[in-house]
């Protein structure tokens, strides 16, 4: 790896933090990654091991140091070990989703009924 870095999109694909690398070099040209607290401009922007990364994901601000630069982009284990989470507890879980309603599932007796609550609908409505 050359002494000047590696590419912070290429980084932020390697880590798997986006998805694509054109997913993070749109947010790079969007303002939504800082690095050292300051905003970066191009995607092409050398990173280097110790580097603190601020980024904007699904709502959510989320701080990574970065500990290593990647070669490839390996299995999620291998990517967990190229950077440390320094996000603070009390944002670590602010764009998420109350524990329990994920998609799929819902509160009892909002909207539509299931097939499971019709049926005992239709149970109760023939004892009557």
């Amino acid at each position: 790896m050359p002494a000047a870095g590696q590419r912070l999109d290429k980084w932020l694909w390697f880590s798997r933090i986006v998805k694509t690398r054109t997913l993070a070099a749109r947010l790079v040209l969007g303002g939504k990654i800082r690095v050292n607290r300051s905003r970066i401009a191009k995607p092409a922007h050398p990173v280097r091991t110790g580097d603190v990364i601020t980024a904007m994901l699904n709502g959510a601000v989320c701080v990574l140091r970065i500990e290593g630069l990647g070669v490839r982009r390996g299995p999620a284990a291998e990517a967990r070990e190229l950077y440390a989470d320094l996000t603070p507890p009390s944002q670590a879980g602010a764009g998420r989703r109350p524990q329990g309603i994920g998609l799929g599932l819902r509160l009892p007796g909002a909207g539509r009924p299931t097939k499971r609550e019709r049926r005992e609908l239709d149970r109760f409505m023939q004892r009557r």
